[in-house]
């Protein structure tokens, strides 16, 4: 079994590179990438067979359920989600956003694996040399970013997955904040994400309960976008649009940086620099007198505007790409603090919600708060979740699990994070991906 599945990797691989290869404005650079496939297949290759060794070995002949059962699955998923997140870190790029989106599934996958990927990908990521970032500067602008700009700083403010920021200054003075994608990364995705689909489908063939195929087809549908960082600069100015247009009562309250077109392209995005507190700093924030309600409340109204009103939707807001500040030239308080203005970051990734849509999503949160079961179907049927999936459709956008959805107490969908709700929803969701 495992040299068919080798002979597969192999010809995916090979497959994958020459793809790679033949699409790339570089061949040259995109062949010496290429020619990393084969330790990175072998590390995908040997990960997987652990991992599914692992599981075979440690459950066999334990009865589910039983407390040893239980021990022995639980230490499994640690051991397995610590090989996960050595890997995603060896491979980098898109391995990286694999891991990060691991990191907000607690309804779907293991808690250990949620964890375990929610206290490393966001600190952990790659960091590229000072002169791979003038490599990419001189492929993109033709210059070294001491011409490009009158300051650089060449030690990153931060690093993700796709790219890193940079501080600088440009020639007529103006502080900007430089995203400098990480080179290689267009040409070595389309490897990567081949490779990722291989680990997965060798899983699910190991293990056909084992099926997240899903989530590769997610990775493979939003990196095009987030690589194309002019795509980006077109979302932050559309979405200050719409809160212009569509929700003018808040849109002071809404910031975007400002780009600098002349400074950008499709791999380094120039914008003003931001002097704010992350959304989840609730001591920073108090410091620069703010009330935190104050902005826990402005950030719902801000997706629920963008959700109901905009049908344009940020898809990226943790916590690194939410700010805040005091709202600028604005000496009115409440009740002795003042008002936040939210600064929304990564614009990379977007979804567009049709009116049809947003109407049913409405209708939808309505049943939900209500405890209406016929309305919870019926509108859940409507945004696709098909007849059978309401039930787990419901407990994804609540947290809760079906029965506590139902409930027609009113506090039903308050949240007290308990980890029993979400092992039963991940055993629904479990349930639901094998029959499919």
């Amino acid at each position: 079994m495992w040299r068919r599945a080798a002979t597969a990797a192999l010809s995916l691989g090979v497959g994958a590179g020459a793809v790679a290869v033949a699409s790339s404005e570089d061949p040259a650079a995109t062949l010496k990438v290429c020619t990393h496939l084969p330790p990175r297949l072998l590390r995908d290759s040997v990960t997987a067979a652990t991992i599914a060794f692992d599981y075979k070995w440690s459950l066999w002949g334990l009865e589910p359920g039983t407390p040893a059962w239980q021990s022995a699955k639980h230490d499994t998923h640690l051991r397995s989600a610590n090989r996960l997140q050595e890997l995603c870190f060896r491979n980098g790029g898109i391995y990286i956003k694999l891991g990060q989106h691991i990191a907000q599934l607690e309804y779907v996958v293991p808690e250990e694996y949620v964890q375990t990927m929610r206290e490393s990908m966001l600190k952990r990521c790659p960091v590229s040399s000072y002169e791979e970032v003038r490599q990419v500067f001189a492929k993109d602008l033709g210059e070294s970013p001491e011409t490009v700009f009158a300051e650089f700083d060449p030690v990153p403010l931060a690093s993700a997955s796709l790219a890193q920021v940079h501080a600088a200054r440009t020639h007529d003075g103006q502080k900007v904040a430089v995203k400098v994608q990480h080179d290689h990364l267009t040409d070595t995705s389309v490897v990567d994400i081949a490779t990722v689909d291989l680990l997965v489908n060798a899983l699910h063939y190991i293990f056909p309960t084992f099926d997240y195929r899903w989530l590769v087809d997610e990775v493979r549908e939003s990196a095009p976008k987030e690589l194309d960082f002019l795509n980006e600069a077109k979302n932050s100015e559309k979405c200050l649009d719409n809160f212009r247009r569509l929700s003018p009562h808040i849109a002071g309250s809404i910031y975007a940086p400002k780009v600098y077109w002349n400074l950008s392209t499709s791999r380094i995005l120039t914008m003003e620099f931001m002097d704010a507190k992350e959304v989840t700093d609730v001591h920073g924030i108090k410091a620069i007198g703010i009330h935190p309600v104050d902005v826990s409340n402005l950030v719902s109204k801000a997706f629920a505007e963008m959700i109901f009103k905009h049908g344009f939707v940020h898809c990226d807001p943790h916590a690194a790409n939410m700010m805040v500040r005091p709202m600028p030239q604005d000496s009115r308080k409440s009740f002795g603090w003042k008002r936040p203005q939210l600064v929304l970051l990564d614009h990379g990734l977007y979804k567009e919600l049709d009116y049809t849509t947003r109407i049913s999503y409405a209708s939808l949160w309505k049943a939900l708060v209500f405890a209406d079961e016929k309305a919870i179907k019926e509108n859940s049927v409507k945004l696709g979740a098909g007849e059978d999936l309401h039930a787990l459709f419901a407990g994804v956008l609540t947290m809760r699990p079906w029965q506590r959805v139902i409930d027609p107490s009113l506090d039903h969908l308050v949240l007290d994070r308990k980890n029993t709700d979400y092992s039963e929803l991940q055993e629904i969701t479990k349930g639901h991906l094998v029959d499919a």
